[in-house]
C-alpha cells in the first residue's frame, strides 16, 4: 500500500477525463506534486500541477519524462484511444495504433519508471483496464486491453522484489468523451478515480469499478459465449 499524501504522482493522459480525475483526486487526497501529460497540454492554475507535453508511442518522449521526473513514486498509466471498427471491417493501421498507445506505450511508462520508482522506495503502478480486457466486442480497444491485463499481471510479479504494488483497474463505462457515443449508463471519472487510489492506498492489486465489470470478471469460468459485453441498458 502507498499513501497519497504527501506522494509524487505522474498522470499519462493527465489533462481530460478520467486523467484529469485521477489529477483532481491526488491533489485533494494530499499529493505534493503530479505531472500530468498530454500530447497538447495546457497549463494548470494549481502549482502542484506540471504540465509535460507526452506521445507515450514516443520511446525517447517517455524517457525523457522518466529522466526529468526522478522524484516519482506513483504512476498512472491512463492514455488510451478507441476506435470502434469491429476487427473484421477495421483499418490495420487503427489496430497497429491501438496496440502502440493502449499496450507499447503503458508498457515503455512501466519500463522507463520501473528504477525511478524502485529509488523511491518502490511506490505504486496503476494501470488502467477495462472490462473488455475479458469480454468481446470492442474490436481493437477490447484486443489491447486484454492484451495489458496480461502485461500488467506480469508486471506485478517482475516488480514485486523492488516493493513496488501494481494496481490493476478495469470499468464498464466512464463519462468521458471517449465513449460519448456508447447508449449506456456511464460512472463518473471521479468515481473511479476515488476508487482506483482507494486500491493504491488500501494495497490491492485489481480494483473493479463497478457491477457489470464484476460480473464480467465472474463470467470467465463460464463459457466463452458469456463474454460479450451487454451495451445500451
Amino acid at each position: 500500500m502507498v499513501a497519497i499524501n504527501d506522494s509524487v504522482a505522474v498522470v499519462t493522459g493527465g489533462q481530460r477525463g478520467i486523467g484529469k480525475a485521477f489529477v483532481e483526486a491526488l491533489l485533494q487526497r494530499g499529493a505534493a506534486k503530479v505531472y500530468a501529460t498530454a500530447r497538447k497540454p495546457g497549463p494548470s492554475e494549481d502549482p502542484r500541477v506540471e504540465a509535460v507535453a507526452l506521445d507515450v508511442t514516443d520511446p525517447a518522449a517517455v524517457s525523457a519524462l522518466a529522466d526529468h521526473a526522478r522524484d516519482v513514486n506513483i504512476v498512472v498509466n491512463n492514455a488510451g484511444v478507441l476506435f470502434p471498427s469491429p476487427l473484421l471491417q477495421a483499418d490495420m493501421a487503427e489496430v497497429v495504433a491501438t496496440f502502440e498507445t493502449n499496450v507499447f506505450g503503458a508498457l515503455r511508462v512501466a519500463q522507463s519508471f520501473a528504477p525511478v520508482l524502485a529509488a523511491n522506495g518502490g511506490g505504486a503502478l496503476v494501470d488502467m483496464h477495462s472490462l473488455f480486457s475479458w469480454g468481446a466486442g470492442a474490436g481493437a480497444y477490447g484486443a489491447s486491453k486484454a492484451a495489458l491485463w496480461s502485461i500488467t499481471n506480469s508486471l506485478r510479479v517482475e516488480l514485486a522484489p523492488q516493493g513496488t504494488q501494481v494496481v490493476g483497474v478495469h470499468l464498464g463505462f466512464a463519462d468521458t468523451d471517449m465513449v460519448a457515443g456508447f447508449p449506456t449508463q456511464k460512472i463518473s471519472p471521479a468515481e473511479v478515480a476515488e476508487l482506483a487510489l482507494d486500491g493504491v492506498e488500501e494495497g490491492s492489486d485489481e480494483v473493479l469499478v463497478d457491477t457489470l465489470t464484476r460480473q464480467m470478471k465472474a463470467a470467465l469460468s463460464g463459457p466463452v459465449t458469456g463474454l460479450t459485453v451487454p451495451i445500451g441498458r
